[in-house]
């Protein structure tokens, strides 16, 4: 984790939270400068999820904090759900608060009025009793000013029921990619191949998507005989650089190849998520990017 911090600081500036002042300590020992420290009671380190959502219009930021209910109440968490509120009233941004229970990472979107997602995460019952498919629709019409891809569903052992991060991901406002496993054997085949296809058939009045396949990792990663969701789409963008899921894996230089080719314009960095994976998640499931923008004060 220190590693990936000291990365993204090394591009951007990094707000850091962290739960109690033995954190903090240990932190400040550990993270050199380009890293600012905010104590906040904290359940968990999936700040993509319990976070708020940046809104750009022109030079403009805002922010939308949905409910979080720990992925449809799975799990018994108290604090995560005031994480996006306190950021929000830290930064003194205006912001939103949406009736809607939902995950950043459920959720990917172009920049341009499109987002992708999944039927599995966002209609289950659990996150949003008795709302439609048409509903959510306008609710994140309205709330994120995009209309929606539906994929299907996730990859094996994801216990967010699919988030978007871990599947498909864009590159530019008509280009995507999405991962594939090409073993029939694996579960995970026929999943990937379902999602491939709604995204090689989705027209708009702009056209259709460029799609480029990304590989998932060969070997089964497992905790306590549950399989982990390892994804390479959890990539981050730091400044000029895209922070790579890497897992000790045959394929973990074939999807850094394929990603620093999508992204000629930035440094390719492949980092060891091995020990963020087995809590569920990559580097875009604890990170929250801030838009560069100018943030309307409400402070004064």
């Amino acid at each position: 984790m220190a590693d990936l911090i000291e990365a993204i600081a090394s591009a951007e500036g990094v707000h850091l939270l962290v739960t109690d002042q033995e954190a903090a300590e240990d932190a400040a020992g550990r993270l050199g400068s380009g890293v600012t420290l905010h104590l906040v009671p904290l359940d968990d380190i999936w700040l993509r999820d319990s976070g708020p959502i940046f809104l750009r219009s022109g030079p403009d930021v805002s922010l939308i904090c949905f409910q979080f209910n720990a992925w449809g109440e799975k799990f018994a968490y108290q604090n995560d759900a005031a994480v996006a509120r306190w950021i929000a009233h830290w930064l003194g941004a205006p912001h939103f608060l949406s009736q809607l229970t939902l995950e950043g990472g459920s959720v990917e979107a172009n920049g341009a009025g499109l987002a992708m997602t999944t039927r599995q995460c966002l209609l289950e019952p659990h996150r949003n009793p008795g709302c439609s498919q048409g509903q959510l629709e306008s609710e994140l019409r309205a709330a994120l000013g995009v209309d929606l891809i539906w994929l299907e569903e996730g990859l094996e052992g994801d216990h967010t029921d699919g988030h978007i991060d871990t599947l498909a991901r864009f590159v530019s406002e008509r280009q995507v990619v999405c991962c594939r496993e090409r073993r029939r054997s694996d579960p995970n085949c026929e999943v990937t191949a379902g999602n491939w296809q709604v995204l090689s058939r989705f027209q708009d009045a702009q056209g259709g998507l460029e799609i480029t396949e990304l590989p998932l990792p060969q070997r089964r990663l497992e905790q306590d005989g549950a399989r982990l969701a390892a994804s390479y789409a959890n990539y981050y963008l730091a400044g000029d650089l895209i922070l790579i899921p890497q897992y000790g894996d045959p394929n973990d230089s074939l999807a850094l190849d394929i990603l620093a080719g999508l992204f000629p314009d930035r440094r390719a960095i492949g980092l060891s998520a091995r020990a963020l994976i087995t809590g569920g998640g990559a580097f875009h499931c604890v990170t929250q990017q801030q838009p560069a923008g100018r943030l309307w004060s409400m402070r004064g």
